[in-house]
């Protein structure tokens, strides 16, 4: 009995010591992403959060000097697949791999993100039904590996034959029926509730059909009215939020109607529905990269695939305009393989945004999307803390030179020894 007094103790002294241990960094081109203004200040962390903003470190605070980089808030994606073989896009590619696989793949994926300066990460959706990227979720806040922060959507809920229809397979070859396949609104609400109890933090609705499947249409609302108002209110009723894949006109509109939180992708997005989400408050993940980027024939893409992608490229900048011209809310979203991680950047910028607006989206307005105490170095935020070797402001393509990753206080890479 006095020994595991002594040992709940000593455990309770190491928890109070590792909160009262200080690190001042020193960034001498701290850039204020609300404003744009640049200043040399020493961000002072205690435990895993922000404790203020000094013009100098306390005395015996263990000082990391970032030297002329440009210190940011922790980056932030709001659409990723962990889970995904981006190297294998062929239909039946998902039925070829294990949970366990998908899992490993999630976790060196998940472990390339931070290295890259995410620091959080929204999963989009996954077709890996033991829900590994839940068990990645939590090793991963846990301390069992290091990882971004996680933020989950589970399986996408589709329709039968719709985008996320997890079955490629010919009608006289039987396989267990998926459920994730909502018809009717007595599924949409089971499908949810399936998530829930697995542990999904959002949930994934595929609004509209979409280009890497072998039987959608994009330009079709798939999820009906009914089954998307149903969703919606099962799902908030959870407390939980939920994002559209929505790239015809018609699947955007049926799910801002129906309540969603965010629209992913908006490829075809219109007048009349820009403005009801600017009405609304509906963010847009409009991942722009992933669809000018051409993919090579040895991913096994098939050619309805690599013609559908051809087909609603065009669409895609006209959509953006008026995304930007009606001030829709705009959160980051690469939706691609995590080595082109930070293209997105550079695609946000050509596409009409500022290079301050287009880092803004994986800062500030991706944590409000996603309602997480990060997205801005200021006391009582996440001490998630990115340097980059250059200036964004003149040059969005120095967001790839990533010299320090900081994520909750702990120091995930550096270039600059602490001193």
């Amino acid at each position: 009995m006095i020994r595991a007094r002594l040992i709940f103790l000593a455990t309770a002294l190491v928890a109070v010591a590792a909160q009262s241990q200080v690190t001042a960094v020193h960034a001498h081109r701290l850039l204020d992403v609300r404003t744009g203004s640049v200043s040399d200040a020493f961000i002072i962390v205690r435990g895993d959060r922000i404790d203020l903003i000094a013009h100098s470190a306390p005395a015996n605070a263990n000082v990391i000097d970032l030297g002329d980089a440009t210190v940011l808030p922790g980056l932030i994606d709001c659409h990723v697949h962990l889970e995904t073989d981006w190297n294998d896009f062929s239909a039946s590619g998902s039925l070829r791999r294990s949970a366990p696989q998908k899992t490993l793949l999630g976790l060196q994926n998940a472990q390339f993100y931070l290295s890259r300066g995410f620091t959080t990460v929204r999963d989009a959706g996954t077709d890996d039904l033991a829900f590994g990227i839940i068990a990645l979720r939590d090793a991963f806040a846990k301390g069992m590996f290091d990882g971004p922060r996680v933020i989950a959507a589970g399986v996408p809920i589709s329709i039968t034959g719709g985008h996320a229809d997890l079955n490629p397979l010919a009608s006289d070859v039987p396989l267990h029926p998926f459920p994730n396949i909502a018809d009717t609104p007595d599924q949409g609400r089971a499908a949810v509730r399936y998530n829930v109890k697995f542990g999904a933090d959002w949930i994934k609705v595929m609004a509209s059909g979409g280009v890497l499947d072998p039987f959608s249409d994009y330009t079709v609302q798939e999820l009906s009215d009914a089954t998307l108002r149903e969703i919606v209110a099962t799902a908030h009723q959870a407390k939980r939020r939920v994002m559209a894949h929505a790239e015809g006109a018609a699947g955007i509109k049926a799910a801002v109607q129906a309540g969603v939180d965010s629209i992913e992708h908006g490829t075809m997005l219109d007048d009349e529905t820009a403005a009801m989400m600017e009405q609304r408050g509906t963010w847009l993940v409009p991942t722009l990269e992933t669809f000018q980027r051409e993919v090579p024939p040895s991913s096994g893409i098939e050619p309805m695939m690599v013609e559908k992608g051809k087909q609603i490229l065009k669409f895609q900048q006209p959509a953006f305009e008026r995304a930007i011209a009606h001030h829709l809310r705009i959160a980051y979203g690469l939706d691609d393989e995590p080595k082109y991680t930070t293209r997105e950047f550079e695609a946000l910028v050509k596409g009409g945004l500022t290079p301050l607006q287009a880092i803004q989206t994986a800062t500030m307005n991706a944590a409000a999307l996603l309602q997480i105490d990060a997205g801005a170095i200021e006391p009582g935020k996440f001490a998630d803390i990115v340097a980059i070797d250059g200036d964004p402001l003149k040059d969005i393509k120095v967001m790839d030179r990533v010299t320090f990753v900081m994520k909750g206080g702990k120091v995930i890479q550096s270039q600059r020894v602490a001193k």
